[in-house]
């Protein structure tokens, strides 16, 4: 059922990494923080700062731009994945080249706190204290703050969507497009590509102790927030447009494409992709079409977005 570009990776990551579980969420956190902590790209201008959360402890924050800019630009915040539990924001540096390359824009990654140090909302909260913190900081990072933009893969797309809502809700500042890629959305895991799903990168498995670490004591309870898991939210208006794709074989196939007909039912314009043979974060792997499929779909909604999506903040 795998695309064939894609079987090698498949058959990699189902022999020697078949699920995750806590342990080995501490652990890949703790080999990706070595392995990429510091990483920069040469073609970009990259730079990394502290901001303060509300309790005065300190978040933070990898910032990456063209070398070369002219003007304000619109400004994407980018949230990492690794299932709530792993992850660093260097790992969003290719995809920040790639928006970077499709439109000049500034791209902030947060280094948002993970399950395995602090359950729902300190995720959440982290990503709205920096979409905040770019508004607030607009001037000083050369963007357009009615050209705010976020974005995120996995439980970064989950994120992304969570985020949508919470600001919406909230609001105190505006969000003009966003990109939840092959997002982390329902904790309920009731659908048929959710159930008993085996396929490689992520399975039913990994995906079950994912949300037990994320939600604690409301795992596999009704008292869950739309905030955690969007998937439970009932009111989708006044959403930004939106662009997502996701793998036809994955966990998140089902409640990605409900996701999209709830935004499309609520007048938000979608624009959508299921990408046949296709398992958890597919678009990672370079040498595949069907990858440079996705990451080119992808990169040229948000130039569309960047020259045609504007939302005027609040004073």
């Amino acid at each position: 059922m795998i695309n064939k570009d894609l079987r090698p990776f498949g058959w990699f990551f189902k022999l020697f990494l078949s699920t995750y579980t806590e342990t080995r969420f501490r652990l890949f956190h703790k080999i990706t923080r070595f392995a990429q902590r510091g990483k920069i790209d040469k073609q970009l201008d990259c730079s990394e700062l502290w901001i303060e959360r509300s309790d005065s402890s300190k978040m933070r924050l990898c910032i990456y731009k063209p070398k070369i800019t002219d003007g304000k630009m619109p400004a994407v915040l980018w949230m990492h994945g690794g299932g709530y539990g792993m992850g660093m924001p260097e790992q969003s540096l290719t995809r920040a080249k790639q928006l970077i390359d499709a439109h000049p824009c500034v791209v902030v990654s947060p280094e948002y706190r993970l399950t395995i140090e602090a359950p729902f909302p300190a995720a959440l909260d982290d990503c709205y204290t920096t979409l905040l913190w770019m508004k607030n900081n607009a001037e000083a990072l050369g963007i357009n703050d009615n050209q705010l933009f976020i974005g995120g893969d996995s439980a970064g797309g989950g994120l992304t969507a969570a985020l949508s809502l919470y600001a919406r809700d909230k609001k105190e500042v505006n969000i003009a497009f966003q990109m939840p890629l092959y997002p982390m959305l329902d904790d309920r895991m009731n659908t048929v590509s959710a159930m008993d799903n085996n396929a490689p990168m992520w399975n039913a498995k990994s995906n079950y102790n994912s949300w037990k670490l994320l939600l604690g004591a409301a795992f596999g309870t009704d008292d869950v927030s739309a905030y955690a898991a969007p998937a439970r939210a009932t009111n989708f208006t006044g959403l930004p447009p939106t662009a997502t794709f996701v793998g036809e074989l994955e966990p998140f196939r089902d409640e990605t494409t409900d996701y999209v007909e709830n935004l499309r039912k609520a007048g938000v314009a979608v624009d959508f992709k299921v990408f046949d043979g296709c398992f958890h974060a597919f678009d990672y792997f370079p040498y595949s079409k069907v990858s440079k499929a996705a990451v080119a779909f992808i990169t040229s909604a948000f130039a569309y977005a960047a020259e045609h999506y504007f939302a005027e903040q609040n004073s």
